[in-house]
């Protein structure tokens, strides 16, 4: 099986189940155990890089929601080669 997870918490929980040779791609986010940091990200922030409080995160989401725009950056290309059976995911937290 193949397996990308776009949640740390779930990449979490692919180790613990001992199938992390299955995972094939993770987020920017994903640290723990040390070894996913290793794994190819398929998926990052648009807040990458940046030092911002919460207030001013919750504050540029909702705008970027407003204006129809993304929070994330999905390497298409590194995910369709990854061609995974199992896709981990989450919505979007209401803030």
């Amino acid at each position: 099986m193949r397996i990308c997870s776009l949640q740390p918490g779930a990449t979490e929980i692919v180790y613990a189940l001992g199938l992390e040779d299955d995972l094939y791609g993770v987020t920017s986010r994903c640290d723990y155990p040390p070894d996913a940091a290793a794994k190819p990200v398929v998926v990052s922030s648009v807040f990458e890089g940046q030092h911002l409080s919460s207030g001013d995160i919750s504050r540029t989401i909702a705008q970027r929601f407003a204006g129809g725009e993304k929070i994330y950056n999905v390497d298409e290309d590194l995910l369709r080669a990854a061609s995974p059976d199992l896709l981990l995911t989450q919505d979007i937290c209401e803030v």
